[in-house]
């Protein structure tokens, strides 16, 4: 069953250990600081300028809060998605992601190679927490095509770099505006290494996407070794890789942890491989089955969090020679 069996598997192991778990610190009832977020992601950190080339986040979480009744309805009631009893954040997020062929100096791309293809979106969160559980509930709309700047954006950096240039923009899939609803489960479980001071905890995470641009159900896994494993639920990421929390709420000075993750997705529309929706464009046959493994590490201070993470991913379509490689740089910092 691949990928997705697998990952299934782990998260199913981690699941039925969480009686076990730890007495995990209290969540603190409030949190008066907010938190700011840029995360880099970019396919130079393999070397290689190809596939997902690059992508950018910023976003920002609000401090915890007491939902107006509208949107308390949905995270004080008992629900699939979010815990019974959490503490409330929103927040608001804009990204862009692109998407190049493996051969970018051919201004004709070869029809078998992935599609040039850039996504601009802004997104809106409704995240609710517990010291051992957090769901969350992400509203994508944005507009893929030559409207996204994703040819801009790469050709001008690389211009300033003095990189050469993509030459094949000009056969990139056609606008079309974008609409993703992303739902998010995890589960937090820490436990004591020994008498040293550290811990380890597993973060087994649940997510499913919903739109024109993106469709998919994902199972995830991630371990961790370090301290201050309670001031988040993982590093930051941008979908689809099974993301962490944006928000962190260290208790020490500073702290630190590697991780490493695997995730498996079941993915059934991907716009940046499928083509457009109701007009002719550049596709390639999508693979179904997809899997990430990543290694990296945080770093926490009071008021900054840098998280740094490698990524190797699976073919994507079936006419693609190798899997993607690419590595994520984020900084957060709260106030």
């Amino acid at each position: 069953m691949g990928q997705i069996a697998l990952t299934a598997a782990c998260v199913a192991a981690a699941l039925a250990a969480l009686p076990a778990a730890a007495q995990t610190p209290p969540v603190r009832t409030t949190d008066p600081a907010a938190t700011w977020i840029f995360l880099l992601e970019n396919d130079t950190f393999s070397g290689r300028d190809r596939f997902y080339t690059n992508g950018f986040l910023f976003g920002w979480v609000s401090p915890s809060y007491n939902p107006p009744d509208w949107l308390a309805a949905l995270t004080d009631r008992p629900s699939l998605l979010f815990p019974t009893g959490g503490i409330a954040r929103w927040g608001l997020a804009v990204g862009q992601k692109k998407f190049t062929p493996e051969d970018t100096l051919a201004r004709n791309p070869d029809p078998n190679d992935r599609p040039y293809a850039g996504w601009l979106y802004g997104a809106v969160t409704l995240t609710s927490y517990t010291p051992r559980e957090l769901g969350s509930l992400e509203l994508q709309l944005g507009v893929v095509g030559p409207a996204a700047l994703g040819e801009q954006v790469q050709n001008n950096t690389h211009d300033l770099l003095n990189i050469d240039r993509a030459l094949g923009w000009d056969a990139q899939i056609k606008d079309e505006p974008g609409l993703n609803l992303v739902l998010n489960r995890q589960w937090r479980l820490n436990q004591p290494l020994g008498e040293t001071g550290l811990q380890y905890g597993f973060v087994p995470s649940l997510a499913a996407s919903l739109g024109n641009v993106q469709t998919y159900a994902a199972a995830g896994l991630l371990l961790r070794v370090g301290t201050e494993l309670e001031a988040d639920f993982g590093p930051p990421r941008a979908r689809p890789v099974s993301a962490g929390s944006v928000f962190f709420q260290p208790t020490e000075r500073w702290g630190w942890y590697g991780f490493a993750a695997v995730e498996g997705r079941a993915v059934a529309r991907d716009i940046t491989l499928d083509g457009n929706t109701w007009r002719d464009s550049r596709s390639v046959a999508r693979v179904t089955l997809v899997g990430d493994a990543s290694l990296g590490f945080a770093v926490m201070l009071p008021l900054a969090r840098l998280t740094f993470t490698y990524t190797l991913r699976s073919k994507e379509f079936e006419t693609q020679r190798e899997g993607s490689q690419f590595g994520s740089l984020s900084l957060a910092a709260r106030f």
